[in-house]
């Protein structure tokens, strides 16, 4: 992963949990940092977090092993916003946990890879909308 932007904290913490999905997270990382230069990572929630002005995205945390995942929301703390109808999603990635909640499962680092324009498009309208 390059680390010209990325957080060392967000780095010692992967190293540290020797985090079985270490390859598609640090993927994600890089997609995630290279949509947007006011996007900063840290670790918020014990998990590689990302924020423009506010947190709007988390990736999985050291319990959360399954598959590569990134939750998007609307913030650390809840502020009714409806997300829902104003993201594009024409592929069907977001799994809406509410209306500024949402959720995209890869099935691995190849899925990571086919989906990165579609999962870029989803965050550019995120970040315009958080």
């Amino acid at each position: 992963m390059s680390t010209e932007r990325s957080d060392p904290a967000v780095t010692a913490l992967l190293d540290a949990n020797a985090h079985p999905l270490r390859k598609e997270i640090d993927a994600l990382r890089t997609i995630i940092l290279a949509v947007d230069p006011a996007i900063a990572e840290g670790v918020k929630w014990n998990a590689a977090s990302f924020r423009t002005t506010d947190w709007f995205a988390t990736l999985n945390g050291p319990r959360h092993v399954k598959e590569p995942m990134i939750i998007l929301h609307a913030g650390a703390k809840a502020k009714g916003l409806v997300l829902k109808d104003r993201i594009p999603d024409p592929d069907g990635l977001i799994k809406w946990l509410g209306n500024g909640r949402g959720q995209i499962v890869f099935a691995d680092l190849d899925d990571i890879k086919r989906k990165e324009k579609a999962l870029w498009s989803i965050l550019s309208a995120w970040i315009e909308h958080v």
